[in-house]
């Protein structure tokens, strides 16, 4: 039997057997006064483990690392769900919110339709201006008319049957009530 070859394996298998051998030639050449940064296992275990900085290992490496505790899957899951619920709800709210002041300004459009149908439907006898003030009176057969002259400037004898609204024409030839 050979020195080399203890095992009596062909070169290859040989090979691969002193990789196994818990003293690695490396190790083997070092002194005894350097225990402390003598790595004692196999090649194969040295290099099954973290090999970077010890800071940033997923693990703990010596016993002074700091504790890693496991994670509580249920309490990590049930405060994503409060956490996710609760936002959701403050979103749905905010939603809710514009919704009721888009369907109040949509309602509020549609009546200044309506009056602007009104007023139009209306006798009216002189151009009106954007942002001008007028006044809608009925007279006695039901028609309405449209002025420039408010209620009070007619004194004591209004020549219709009543004042219905003062209305200001807007940019868009819509009417907007006023009184």
């Amino acid at each position: 039997m050979s020195q080399e070859n203890p095992h009596n394996l062909p070169n290859e298998a040989s090979d691969s057997l002193d990789n196994l051998s818990p003293n690695p030639p490396e190790v083997a050449n070092q002194t005894e006064g350097d225990n402390s940064q003598i790595d004692h296992r196999p090649k194969y275990l040295r290099e099954a483990i973290y090999q970077g900085e010890l800071h940033a290992a997923p693990y703990a490496l010596t016993v002074t690392s700091p504790k890693i505790e496991p994670v509580d899957k249920r309490l990590l899951k049930a405060n994503a769900h409060e956490s996710m619920q609760h936002q959701a709800e403050q979103q749905i709210s905010m939603l809710r919110k514009q919704a009721e002041l888009l369907i109040k300004q949509a309602k509020a459009i549609e009546e200044r339709l309506e009056v602007s149908h009104t007023i139009y439907k209306a006798d009216i006898n002189f151009e009106p201006v954007i942002h001008g003030v007028y006044h809608l009176y009925q007279k006695e057969d039901g028609t309405q008319v449209l002025s420039m002259v408010a209620p009070y400037e007619w004194g004591n004898k209004l020549p219709y049957q009543s004042w219905l609204h003062t209305v200001r024409l807007l940019a868009d030839k819509t009417w907007d009530i006023i009184a």
